[in-house]
């Protein structure tokens, strides 16, 4: 039998770090293995005290995970929106600069 404290306390650093390093694409896929290892531990029989300690550390990383992509998302569609609403300054920028580029002036 996976020892199940063992397999939280790694998967907690695991998550911990890509937390910690806005490592986006590693979230996302310690949520898959997440999602399919957790119940396949669960079948193994009562949790003890100490895998339940480890759970709940990992649980705490999980919450933080989830906080830090909300902001993220935020903060991305903050950037698009403020994009979006300078896009005529910034294609004029660019058309502008093309222009220069080829020996026209405006």
């Amino acid at each position: 039998m996976v020892d199940r404290q063992r397999t939280l306390l790694s998967l907690t650093q695991k998550m911990h770090a890509a937390v910690g390093a806005e490592d986006w694409s590693m979230l996302a896929a310690l949520n898959t293995l997440l999602s399919s290892t957790l119940p396949q531990m669960a079948a193994q029989g009562p949790w003890d005290a100490a895998e339940k300690a480890a759970l709940s550390a990992l649980y705490q990383v999980h919450q933080e995970a989830a906080r830090r992509c909300d902001l993220a998302t935020a903060e991305v569609g903050r950037k698009l929106s403020e994009l979006q609403a300078n896009k005529e300054g910034l294609l004029a920028y660019a058309l502008d600069s093309e222009l220069a580029e080829n020996g026209y002036t405006a």
